[in-house]
């Protein structure tokens, strides 16, 4: 039996998926390599096993360096492949931010690791050799340039020798990402992976309007509605991921938390739940939108949207993996409407829906145009501008002027008053609802 059989029949494949061939199949496999591919695609695998193929447990050196933009994906990227490497006596050090920077006794012979924190024990503290390493995979490259880690990946490969082979994976290559990727890498067999039928998921894209709601009044009017395996439901800020947590708690909802805001003992430990499936619910900042490589997911929920609109296709790329079903919700304000327009100009087809009574209704679509009601003010100063009198008076324009101020501020007044009479309604159910749970 080939080491490859021994790694599928160790991970339950019966089939790879096209990066996995495209990488495994290569005729030169110590060329330089670029994988192109959408997110579930099976990169992970596709770097790990030629690894795996090529690392000798006998040599007592660092043979192998995984660079991942997050230490949530780093932690991942370890737990998901330590059984495997430790089936063939492959030993492998995580090294990441907030963990001890003890390498121990035994030289570790591949390290998974952030880039800051590699940089730190191999060329600040001369604690860990990355230098004898063959190979250097940069997976979610566009992210990691997106995060300002090229720097520190400069220093590490332009310490190592100039013939390592340098493999780089990503769902993107953005132009600023070019110079490096020239830089460091050789005549480099480039694959760009199409979505293809038979790995295509089918991810279904729900876009819910919140009206006079909030994000997280909305979210718990939808949750009862959807039934997950697990649920990840997206916020734009920190701020806002740990209130909407801190709401779905006091409404019985049991879930992870997982943004920049925890403390690193408190991120490690919201990643093994994460990875336990313990949870139904995850609650996370857009550190984690591509940053959790679960197969899991079959719910993602989008509480407004990114100001980078790349993240909410990272967002939704986290349901349906491997194939699977799965169903992106996103919450929207009528703020938020250009946007929603701008990502259906790049191809996304929502279902406009919303919920009554724990059940999906369907809606007019977005983008189908309204019958334009006419403003009573507009019709108001129509009229006044209309009055023109035959013989015309001296000033007439600076009297039209005046009379049409005096109608706007009226106006004004009244939605002020309106809106005053609906923070009183909003206060009075506050103070309601607080009184029910002091009870």
């Amino acid at each position: 039996m080939s080491k490859l059989q021994e790694i599928m029949e160790f991970e339950h494949f019966k089939t790879l998926t096209p990066i996995q061939e495209a990488m495994l199949k290569r005729t030169n496999k110590n060329r330089d390599f670029i994988g192109i591919s959408s997110t579930g695609s099976g990169k992970s695998h596709a770097f790990f096993i030629p690894i795996l193929e090529m690392v000798d447990p006998d040599l007592d050196e660092v043979q192998a360096v995984i660079s991942a933009p997050t230490r949530e994906l780093a932690y991942q990227l370890y737990e998901r492949f330590k059984g495997l490497a430790g089936h063939f006596g492959v030993r492998m050090k995580l090294v990441t931010g907030g963990m001890d920077k003890n390498i121990g006794t035994l030289t570790p012979q591949i390290v998974i690791g952030t880039p800051g924190r590699m940089k730190d024990l191999f060329l600040d503290e001369k604690n860990l050799r990355l230098d004898t390493a063959k190979i250097v995979v940069i997976d979610e490259a566009d992210m990691t340039m997106e995060f300002g880690f090229l720097e520190d990946l400069d220093q590490i490969l332009s310490k190592m020798d100039e013939n390592v082979q340098i493999d780089v994976f990503s769902a993107t290559i953005p132009e600023n990402l070019e110079p490096f990727l020239k830089k460091y890498l050789h005549d480099p067999e480039i694959v760009r992976i199409d979505k293809d039928e038979k790995y295509q998921s089918d991810v279904k894209n729900y876009l819910v309007p919140c009206k006079h709601m909030s994000y997280e009044e909305k979210l718990l009017q939808v949750l009862p509605a959807i039934n997950p395996y697990v649920c990840l439901i997206f916020c734009n800020t920190t701020e806002e991921a740990s209130q909407t947590a801190k709401r779905m708690r006091e409404e019985g909802y049991d879930l992870v938390e997982l943004h920049s805001g925890l403390e690193s003992r408190q991120r490690a430990q919201a990643i093994r739940q994460i990875q336990s499936q313990k949870k139904s619910y995850i609650v996370a900042s857009d550190i984690a939108s591509r940053g959790i490589d679960l197969e899991g997911i079959t719910h993602v929920i989008s509480c407004g949207f990114p100001k980078d609109l790349k993240f909410f296709v990272h967002r939704a790329g986290r349901t349906g993996r491997a194939g699977r079903d799965g169903l992106c919700i996103a919450l929207y304000k009528p703020t938020d409407v250009r946007t929603v327009e701008a990502l259906i100009r790049q191809g996304i087809e929502f279902e406009h829906k919303d919920v009554r009574r724990n059940e999906w209704i369907a809606l007019k679509p977005l983008d189908q145009k309204q019958p334009r009601k006419k403003d009573p003010l507009e019709k108001e100063i129509a009229q006044i501008v209309k009055k023109k009198s035959k013989k015309v008076k001296p000033n007439y324009k600076k009297r039209q002027r005046e009379e049409i101020d005096r109608l706007r501020r009226k106006k004004k007044r009244e939605i002020i008053q309106n809106d005053i009479k609906r923070q009183k309604k909003e206060r009075a159910k506050m103070k309601q609802r607080a009184k029910r749970e002091q009870q």
